[in-house]
């Protein structure tokens, strides 16, 4: 039973190959992309005989303290490992976790979990059914944000038609009239969708953390840890790009990543055509599921997520898993930092300042 840090690729890779299932969000090669210059990725690997379970997290130093906080990646990220025994007790997991925590002086963890690796759903049994919208024991707490699309690619092609609404059928039957979508290749053409997307990010005045480099975008694209796809929407009369969006594919999964469009070609539905070839493409590719993501913020109400529903009636729950392992300084970030702590779901909330200046 221990407790290893791995930090090196081929370790990390090695640790994904013996796995039952993972995601891109977990790989190596997306923590290096995404981290910052203050972060450092790190594979948490758990071993109890034949049990072993990976964390992929960032670790970050906490300005002005000696102590340390974890995050996930942008994403869905989470737990990994082996098929757990019928009868795996959590408790000693639990245990040497947060005692691992606590001797790094990692004050608190928080982790967006994926709604396809099943196999979380035993870790954080102790902490209440997957529909209880916030459960906290000593190990955390999970809180429900809402829900994600996926359209189920291990249906025939036409019974996943039969999933779209009315009005987006209609819309796709006229874009396909109009439009032709085809696989960015050329550098040209990447430059033309990192346009698209900037410029969507400019429209609905995103946060500036939207607003990923060209370093970004150019390792996505190079990786050899996953796939991912970029489909271009032209418009058939002037030939000119209208729309992109980026598709990143690990083992049997589609993810829809990012995506931009020029609003003067709105009218064309240009994202949904993309999204539809791609569905296509996918299963005829043997994908089985394909996330659309949910809304902005996982807000079920909003405009992003009525849109992704126009495609299919099937959700996942979307959890995140907030940690704090160690109250006491915890506690005193937060007075040190001027934050009530009762004033905010923001977490950790000794972060609220410098995330909201």
């Amino acid at each position: 039973m221990k407790i290893e840090i791995i930090t090196q690729k081929q370790e990390w890779d090695d640790f994904l190959k013996s796995v039952n299932n993972y995601d891109f969000y977990h790989t190596y090669d997306y923590h290096h992309i995404s981290k910052s210059k203050f972060d450092s990725p790190v594979l948490i690997k758990y071993t109890n005989k034949d049990t072993y379970i990976g964390l992929p997290l960032l670790i970050r130093k906490i300005p002005n303290s000696e102590y340390f906080d974890a995050v996930s990646v942008y994403g869905y990220s989470g737990h990994i490992g082996s098929k757990l025994p019928d009868n795996f007790d959590t408790t000693h997991y639990e245990e040497v976790l947060l005692d691992f925590f606590k001797t790094k002086k990692i004050v608190s963890v928080f982790m967006r979990l994926n709604p396809y690796i099943k196999f979380q759903n035993i870790l954080f049994s102790n902490l209440g059914e997957s529909t209880a919208s916030e459960t906290t024991t000593e190990f955390g707490e999970l809180t429900y944000l809402g829900k994600i699309v996926n359209i189920n690619l291990s249906l025939p092609l036409e019974e996943q038609r039969k999933k779209y609404s009315r009005r987006l059928k209609t819309h796709i039957n006229k874009s396909n009239k109009l439009l032709t979508i085809k696989v960015a290749e050329t550098k040209e053409e990447i430059e033309a969708f990192k346009a698209l997307y900037y410029n969507n990010m400019k429209r609905i005045n995103a946060k500036k953390h939207y607003f990923f480099s060209d370093e970004y975008f150019n390792k996505l694209i190079s990786t050899q840890d996953f796939k991912t796809e970029i489909l271009l929407a032209i418009e058939n009369s002037t030939s000119k790009i209208i729309a992109a969006g980026m598709f990143i594919k690990t083992k049997k999964m589609v993810q829809y990543h990012l995506a931009g469009a020029n609003e003067d070609y709105l009218d064309l539905n240009p994202i949904k055509f993309i999204i539809d070839k791609m569905r296509i493409k996918a299963t005829e590719e043997g994908y089985k599921n394909f996330n659309l993501g949910g809304g902005l913020g996982a807000n079920e109400n909003d405009s992003l997520f009525r849109f992704k529903s126009l495609f299919s009636d099937e959700y996942h729950p979307f959890f995140v898993w907030k940690l704090v392992a160690n109250n006491r300084v915890y506690y005193e970030l937060c007075k040190k930092n001027e934050v009530n702590y009762m004033s905010s779901s923001f977490f950790p909330l000794y972060r609220y300042k410098e995330h909201h200046s």
